[in-house]
């Protein structure tokens, strides 16, 4: 909440099913507006919409001395981009905030709000917050640099109040989406099904993939889950998925799109490798991973899983011949276990152990960027 520019006039808030956006914006409301009758919050799943466009709403709004129009699901209303262009273009006085998948094209390949829309990812919940929640804590977020330079003693003031070690499995199977308070004996089947959803309504909406090739996109992620992380032979899996070479590469795109998947570039993911077969395949994190292919839980492989998924929301995190991982351009990794002793001028991400030394890092705390 305090990383946006709730300046902004279009604000987009984008975000996998369950990750918390309703919960956000009430939150937000709650906190900002109090008993103000300048904000309104409307879930376009309403069937008044069906019938009425939303840039007559908000002009209506505006005239009744509404300020801010808070619009969840944008997805489900047919023109909401031109739309929305409508209400900036001719309602000055009002400010919009919406939700949407992860896979709608709000930028980039959007004439109408290329340049205009402020868009956000809300990510699921950090090692920290989960911590913070489970424990009762309070603890802030540091940068990657000061976790490099000083995580001895961040370490120390952490284990100085909790253990974190005691949180860290529990985490890495069902602490990501916040829906585990509600019932954690449930929150495998719920995020099941919202992995469904995401595949058979939010990727073939955005994408136009008809209802027949869905059972071919099913396949390819529970291939990706069941192998992950390794370097993806297209041939291969075009055989297994029995479709083109072309359809595995959209496929993949599609995949990480929707925060199923994260793809490893040589050079961070930029422009000119999103052409290209990427070097690494991994989940989008590791309760992705238990909830799809509970089998594959290899040590190394969830413990990557982790360090990509945490580290990359706010570094830049590629490939690299010398190591696991090569984050901001610069830093080298090697994700593994205690016993896993760095190189000169390369870093260790180690799991249990709660105090680092050196270039070796305790794995837990890169849970604590954000």
């Amino acid at each position: 909440m305090d990383s946006i520019d709730w300046d902004a006039r279009l604000i987009c808030i984008k975000g996998f099913r369950g990750v918390g956006k309703t919960a956000f914006l009430l939150d937000y409301i709650k906190e900002k507006f109090p008993e103000s009758n300048e904000i309104l919050y409307l879930n376009l799943n309403n069937f008044y919409f069906t019938k009425r466009k939303i840039s007559s709403f908000a002009d209506e709004f505006a005239k009744r001395g509404g300020k801010v129009l808070v619009l969840d699901q944008i997805q489900k209303y047919p023109e909401w981009s031109e739309d929305l262009r409508l209400c900036i273009d001719q309602i000055p006085e009002i400010k919009i905030i919406f939700t949407s998948s992860p896979v709608l094209r709000i930028g980039e390949g959007n004439p109408d709000l290329d340049g205009i829309a402020s868009i956000y990812h809300l990510e699921g919940l950090s090692f920290r917050e989960y911590l913070n929640h489970q424990a009762g804590s309070n603890f802030r977020t540091y940068t990657f640099e000061e976790i490099i330079n000083n995580h001895v003693e961040i370490a120390q003031e952490v284990i100085a109040e909790v253990r974190p070690l005691a949180y860290f499995d529990d985490y890495l199977k069902h602490g990501y989406f916040p829906y585990y308070m509600d019932d954690p004996n449930f929150y495998i089947n719920k995020l099941l099904k919202n992995i469904n959803l995401a595949l058979e309504i939010d990727v073939p909406y955005i994408n136009q993939i008809e209802f027949k090739y869905l059972t071919k996109l099913r396949k390819l992620l529970h291939i990706i889950a069941s192998e992950t992380p390794f370097t993806p032979n297209v041939s291969k899996l075009a055989s297994s998925v029995e479709t083109s070479r072309a359809t595995i590469m959209n496929y993949l795109k599609y995949l990480k799109n929707a925060k199923l998947i994260n793809l490893l570039y040589s050079n961070g993911g930029g422009s000119d490798d999103q052409l290209k077969k990427p070097d690494m395949v991994y989940m989008q994190n590791t309760n992705l991973l238990h909830a799809i292919a509970p089998n594959n839980n290899e040590k190394s492989t969830v413990r990557q899983t982790f360090f990509y998924n945490q580290v990359s929301y706010k570094c830049a995190v590629a490939s690299s011949p010398k190591a696991d991982f090569c984050v901001n351009g610069k830093y080298k990794f090697f994700v593994g276990g205690r016993k896993l002793e760095p190189a000169k001028d390369i870093y260790a991400a180690s799991d249990v152990i709660e105090l680092g030394e050196g270039n070796k890092i305790p794995l837990w705390l890169f849970g604590f960027l954000y």
